[in-house]
């Protein structure tokens, strides 16, 4: 008979469970009483401010939004520390897919807290990481793509960052990467050079060669398709044998939720594969998020990626990769791969998107997507001058304000925060509102509550402009 480890006698211990399901009673009935929204109460209003501004000073900036959470909410809802109560529609840009206070993300939160470190790392991982990383290689490959390596990390950009590595290290003496006009790929030194933002790296040293690429524009399918193909192309003849791989963002997160097509991205990666460059698909935005668990999966091209990254929705980020990519030791290395809640968190959040039959052409993304568009739609047929759209593709939804000028689309996030939803804005030329709604938990009469919130407030922004 095997000796039990320890760690098993502690989790026997039947204080153990007494003390998380008390925990977790104690939660639901206290985030039983944020039903709706609530304006903030006035006896927090002179001590929020003071926390606003001391913030803003410890960061050296203002926050976007006046939002300090009290640290409870109730799946769409959340509770700030002025007493407001609000519908988070952008979920810190995705990230918290099962809303707020939800009882699988706690309870997890609170078996990993009672494990014996916080964090894990390069020497020293729980069996749990392993469990996770055999998670997200199945669910990748479950239609035939060849992804059956995982390294953990904490952001998104560092999972791109590591992929990028790999990349470099596996096509060198390749220098050069290749990316969509608008993409985002994350802040750090070299990846500010990828994004297409200048203003991110304002300031900032040169530390990598970015070529872009048209994206796909839905109302010239063939068009466009045949600019970016002939773009790509001048672009490998132009640095013959430079390009290591291109960075695909399938639906454009920061750029307004663009979405692609199947042949478009068909037609790019055939080129590219003729000239031996890796395709990289960033999914830190888009995992969980659309028909099927990546959305590599959802455009069918599942026999043509090389590395994949995720974030966001996973808490903890993560690179998937073929064995061509293995990196030589020493490559990728990181003190932290994980925080332990984090890792506990992912496995739970896969679980419940698999339970609540989130994927499918009439799973409960698409679902979520279509009650939106029906309520934009109705708004637009009442007022077309007010919202035009919408973009996206599953639990990613964006539409455009008026004229779509930064002024008037912050002008609607405004009014939107002070009547009770928060949201966000992507894009520029036109600027969109941006939606990233708690797709695990909301609830349609939530939907149904938020677009009677968005009316009101375009109502009130139609009279300010």
């Amino acid at each position: 008979m095997t000796t039990p480890l320890v760690a098993d006698q502690f989790k026997s211990d039947p204080r153990y469970a007494s003390a998380i399901q008390n925990l977790l009673a104690a939660l639901a009935d206290t985030s039983q009483q944020i039903t709706e929204p609530k304006s903030p109460h006035p006896d927090c209003r002179q001590s929020y401010e003071k926390t606003l501004a001391d913030f803003a000073s410890l960061r050296a900036g203002a926050l976007f939004y006046p939002y300090i959470a009290s640290g409870i909410g109730n799946g769409a809802l959340v509770e700030l520390a002025d007493g407001s109560i609000k519908y988070d529609m952008i979920t810190g840009i995705g990230v918290h897919g099962l809303g707020h206070a939800h009882r699988s993300l706690v309870e997890a939160s609170l078996h990993a807290a009672l494990t014996d470190t916080i964090m894990q790392g390069n020497l020293q991982q729980d069996a749990v990481s392993m469990h996770l990383m055999e998670d997200l290689t199945t669910l990748a490959q479950k239609n035939g793509a060849d992804l059956p390596h995982c390294f953990l990390t904490t952001t998104g950009v560092m999972a791109n960052e590591n992929a990028l590595k790999m990349i470099f290290q596996k096509n060198f003496p390749a220098d050069r990467l290749l990316a969509f006009s608008h993409c985002f790929m994350g802040r750090t030194l070299a990846l500010s050079h990828a994004t297409d933002k200048p203003g991110g790296r304002d300031g900032l040293p040169q530390t990598l060669n970015v070529d872009y690429i048209p994206f796909f524009d839905a109302n010239d399918p063939e068009g466009s398709t045949t600019r970016a193909a002939n773009a790509l192309t001048q672009l490998i003849a132009r640095y013959p044998k430079r390009h290591a791989a291109m960075c695909l963002e399938l639906i454009q997160g920061e750029g307004g939720f663009n979405v692609g097509s199947k042949q478009f991205f068909l037609t790019l990666i055939n080129i590219l594969k003729q000239n031996n460059i890796a395709v990289l698909i960033d999914e830190v935005q888009t995992f969980g998020r659309t028909t099927q668990p990546f959305a590599f999966q959802h455009f069918e091209l599942d026999q043509h990626v090389d590395l994949v990254t995720i974030g966001k929705l996973s808490q903890v980020c993560a690179t998937l990769f073929s064995d061509n990519f293995k990196p030589r030791p020493g490559l990728v290395s990181q003190t932290f791969t994980g925080a332990t809640a984090s890792i506990h968190a992912c496995r739970a959040i896969l679980k419940h998107l698999h339970d609540n039959n989130q994927f499918g052409s009439d799973g409960r993304n698409t679902q979520i997507h279509n009650q939106f568009t029906q309520r934009f739609n109705a708004i637009h047929a009442k007022h077309p001058d007010r919202i035009a759209g919408p973009y996206g593709c599953g639990a990613m939804i964006a539409f455009t304000v008026f004229d779509g000028s930064p002024r008037t689309t912050q002008l609607t996030l405004q009014t939107l925060f002070q009547n009770g939803l928060i949201v966000f804005v992507a894009g520029a030329n036109p600027s969109r509102v941006r939606f990233l709604p708690p797709m695990g938990v909301i609830a349609d009469h939530d939907i149904n509550a938020v677009c009677d919130i968005l009316e009101v407030s375009l109502d009130q922004v139609a009279e300010q402009i």
